[in-house]
């Protein structure tokens, strides 16, 4: 598939477009109990583990010290059991007069955070966040060019924090679970982003809804990946698009490969592998459709990303019902 004229639209002034390849893979994601785990607990009790966390995105060179959140057949029946529950308990709880949402603004509160006061020490401009919040919106408005979802989101605050021994930000470490249970703010339905220098080379990593807040909860992107920034070819915001995708419950499309339920939405086609750069044509399932490489949970470029499917933004808005409304 070839890119949509639109995909223009929504970048700002003053993107890079040069080159350097960067490339993607995954981290830790939350991982739910199976669903005999909830029959083992006590009535009326909803046995919950400990957060695992995060997808990543790995620039070129890089490497994740770990790949959880390439899930397991096992871990996918896991969570979508856990959904599935979650479903049950909040229609369990709501009465006549509580609908569930068709239309969500998250509050978004972004927390800088630096080495020091210089750029290159973590001290992005308040304009390379504003344009962030800009690429949301227009991205999980439709107006890229893929299917509209329930969602936009709205900038309350930009909390910037000086703080050495958190900068890099190192995924799965002790000063990671610092930073957050320090800093993170509001219900379940607010979204913490974390800005600073990544670890191992990562662009960014979230975590998946649970039924309960976790500390943990949130998205961290590398600073320098927002509208603007430094990260060649992933500089226009979508680590940021991707990683929320994350956390409103959706799985990579690649998610299983060829075979089983895949990423568990219909109408986005079977992939084997990610897909890097912009591999117009990539066809590496025998069922039907090629590579869905324009889509915002693949790995390719932020250039070659325009669109969620109809059936993403189903999943979403189920997810956002049973974990996160209030």
């Amino acid at each position: 598939m070839g890119l949509r004229p639109n995909l223009l639209t929504r970048r700002t002034a003053g993107v890079a477009t040069s080159t350097l390849a960067l490339l993607l893979s995954t981290a830790a994601v939350g991982v739910v109990p199976a669903a005999s785990a909830f029959s083992a607990a006590p009535a009326g009790v909803c046995a919950e583990p400990a957060d695992a966390h995060a997808d990543a995105r790995v620039a070129k060179g890089g490497h994740a010290k770990l790949d959880p959140n390439h899930l397991t057949a096992k871990q996918v029946r896991e969570r979508e059991a856990d959904l599935a529950t979650a479903q049950r308990e909040r229609a369990n709880f709501r009465t006549g007069a509580v609908a569930p949402l068709a239309t969500v603004t998250i509050p978004v509160v972004v927390h800088v955070i630096q080495e020091n006061s210089t750029r290159a020490g973590g001290n992005i401009p308040d304009s390379l966040i504003n344009q962030q919040i800009s690429v949301l919106n227009q991205a999980y408005a439709g107006s890229t060019g893929g299917a509209a979802t329930a969602f936009s989101f709205q900038l309350t605050k930009i909390n910037r924090v000086t703080n050495a021994s958190w900068y890099p930000i190192v995924q799965g470490s002790s000063a990671e679970r610092s930073m957050k249970t320090s800093l993170r703010t509001g219900g379940k339905n607010t979204l913490n982003m974390y800005l600073g220098e990544l670890s191992d080379g990562l662009l960014g990593w979230a975590t998946f809804p649970k039924r309960t807040l976790d500390k943990m909860d949130g998205v961290v992107v590398l600073n320098e990946s927002l509208p603007g920034g430094t990260a060649t070819n992933y500089n226009q915001g979508d680590t940021g698009t991707h990683e929320i995708g994350h956390w409103l419950n959706l799985y990579h499309t690649f998610q299983g490969g060829c075979s089983g339920s895949g990423d568990s939405v219909s109408d986005t086609p079977a992939e084997a592998s990610p897909a890097y750069e912009c591999p117009t044509g990539r066809d590496t399932c025998s069922t039907a459709g090629k590579d869905p490489i324009t889509n915002f949970m693949d790995y390719t470029y932020d250039s070659c990303m325009y669109q969620f499917t109809a059936g993403q933004a189903s999943r979403m808005l189920t997810a956002w019902n049973a974990y996160r409304a209030a």
